[in-house]
């Protein structure tokens, strides 16, 4: 086979994509070493195969075509045929290949799916994993190709992993190995915020507070006035915030992110926030003021986006916290003034602040992940149309669908989507972000154009104080074995006493000390050794050691 060097120059103009294969497996270079894949990444070529083609990251991905055949996880929208949608069968009519489906029922891919892969029941080569495999289940059991072998067949993937050091250290396997290409999740962008009813700020005349004390002092003013002006001065309620987001939203003003529970120092050393004697001690405090003071109401713990949506649509309540796509688009609509306009909307505003300075916690990127079956007789075509998959110019299909039948470009070179491209169940049935079945990326441009201006202008300002949550790291059959074990009682405990000495059904002066007893008793430090280990084998994956 006749080689051809891909300059890592052309290679970064290629991307963004992700993973792909060769015909014949190099030899194991030696386990748990994280340079396998950066040695990888340097001696990737590109190769000309059999019939004298070189793919080099664009459709076709090979002269002769041929059909591989795909598990993977129906739309989560029932009346929809991912596998017919036009944006996928463009993908592959371009990549010159014909797929065979076994597409699996959304809510029980996992259930359903695991048991086949595992077996070895599937016949298929490319492969959605259930649950991205967290404790290397599927690896160890030799079932996936070690992708990091086959980069010469990998430009885009290549380009890609040059760009995004997190994710190629949380992709990377305890034995130094890539086995899987995942979709994106917007991280950073979208992600939960505080929100105000920026009518109600304006009456009271008062900003966004940006610290506990006054952001307290607002929710008495709320409480206290007639806000929605009908009259009644006794049924606002100041603020509707659904438990689950209480640790989102109070947590960072006390240095915690209760979002991930485990958190790690600038010097790499790994806690546990639930179990942060001093800090999360505060928090509870704190929201047991709320509590005791009516300013959090009674029955919070059953509180859902329903009904704060009802709430807001009758003017009812100053204060919400959710994910930022719910600020124009769940919010804001429904309130009975709103006319489009930032003065008239639910808008998000910064963190809160207290002993330490506020912060959102964002997600991790790393989605839905798809890998090559070992028992492939096609790994080489498999894995060239991964990397396709996960091209740019895939990524613009799966983020924007097919131009002049989803969207349109203006004369200034920005898109607006089509009067059917508005349609969500329209642009659903197209094939919009088709994770269930390709590596698809989620797109913050295409996200601004659906939400209003004021409401992507805030989702920009709002960037600077996300904060990325615990990183993915993959498990030993030890590590997971000893997190499996003691991890849900733990998680357990924490669920339950939060509530508890929320609503001061337990004694924070004389329960407290018990509670963190308590959590010892679990075996917590046998967890945080573990939680240690792995975050000392993601910096040196990162190359941060």
């Amino acid at each position: 086979m006749k080689r051809r060097v891909l300059p890592l120059a052309m290679a970064f103009v290629m991307s963004v994509g992700l993973l792909g294969g060769c015909s014949g497996q190099k030899e194991t270079e030696g386990l748990n070493d994280t340079n396998l894949v950066d040695r990888a990444i340097e001696n990737a070529s590109l190769i000309e195969d059999a019939s004298g083609f070189t793919y080099t990251g664009e459709g076709p991905i090979s002269l002769e075509g041929g059909t591989l055949k795909l598990l993977a996880q129906k739309s989560n929208y029932p009346n929809v045929d991912i596998t017919r949608a036009p944006i996928v069968l463009k993908v592959f009519e371009e990549a010159g290949v014909t797929p065979l489906w076994d597409v699996l029922d959304y809510n029980e891919y996992e259930a359903l799916a695991g048991p086949v892969i595992s077996s070895g029941a599937t016949d298929a080569d490319i492969i959605k994993i259930p649950d991205n495999d967290p404790n290397q289940i599927y690896i160890k059991s030799g079932l996936f190709v070690p992708l990091d072998q086959f980069f010469d067949y990998m430009p885009n993937f290549v380009a890609w992993l040059v760009e995004h050091p997190v994710e190629k250290a949380e992709l990377t396997a305890e034995d130094g190995h890539i086995y899987y290409v995942p979709g994106l999740n917007v991280a950073d962008d979208y992600q939960p915020c505080l929100m105000y009813n920026r009518v109600w700020l304006d009456k009271a005349g008062k900003s966004a507070p940006d610290n506990l004390d006054d952001f307290v002092e607002l929710l008495r003013y709320f409480r206290d006035n007639d806000m929605n002006g009908n009259g009644d001065a006794t049924d606002e309620i100041p603020m509707s915030v659904a438990a689950e987001f209480l640790p989102y939203m109070f947590g960072p003003a006390f240095g915690l992110d209760l979002v991930s529970g485990f958190q790690a120092d600038d010097e790499g050393n790994v806690s546990y926030a639930y179990a942060d004697a001093e800090n999360y001690k505060k928090y509870l405090q704190f929201l047991n003021g709320l509590y005791e003071e009516g300013l959090l109401e009674t029955d919070f713990a059953k509180l859902d986006r329903d009904t704060i949506i009802d709430r807001i649509s009758k003017d009812l309540t100053g204060v919400a916290f959710d994910f930022s796509w719910a600020m124009s688009m769940m919010y804001s609509n429904v309130l009975p003034y709103y006319d489009g306009t930032e003065e008239t909307a639910f808008v998000g505003a910064a963190p809160l602040s207290g002993d330490s300075t506020g912060f959102y916690v964002g997600r991790n990127s790393l989605a839905g992940m798809f890998g090559v079956s070992t028992k492939s007789s096609q790994i080489e075509l498999a894995v060239k149309f991964l990397d396709y998959a996960m091209s740019a110019h895939c990524q613009d299909y799966y983020q924007w669908g097919i131009e002049g039948e989803s969207y349109t470009v203006n004369a200034d070179g920005s898109r607006a989507y089509t009067e059917q491209g508005n349609d969500n169940d329209w642009l659903q049935a197209f094939g919009i972000n088709p994770a269930f079945v390709l590596p698809a990326a989620q797109s913050v441009e295409a996200t601004d154009i659906l939400v209003a201006d004021w409401h992507a202008r805030i989702n920009k300002e709002l960037r600077r104080y996300i904060r990325h949550p615990w990183p993915e790291i993959y498990a030993t059959s030890k590590e997971s074995d000893t997190v499996n074990l003691y991890l849900p009682d733990i998680q357990a405990k924490t669920g339950e006493c939060s509530g508890l000495f929320i609503t001061g059904q337990l004694n924070l002066d004389s329960d407290f000390d018990n509670y963190i007893a308590e959590l010892d008793a679990l075996n917590l430090s046998e967890v945080l050794e573990v939680r240690q280990t792995q975050y000392g084998r993601y910096l040196k994956a990162l190359g941060a050691e």
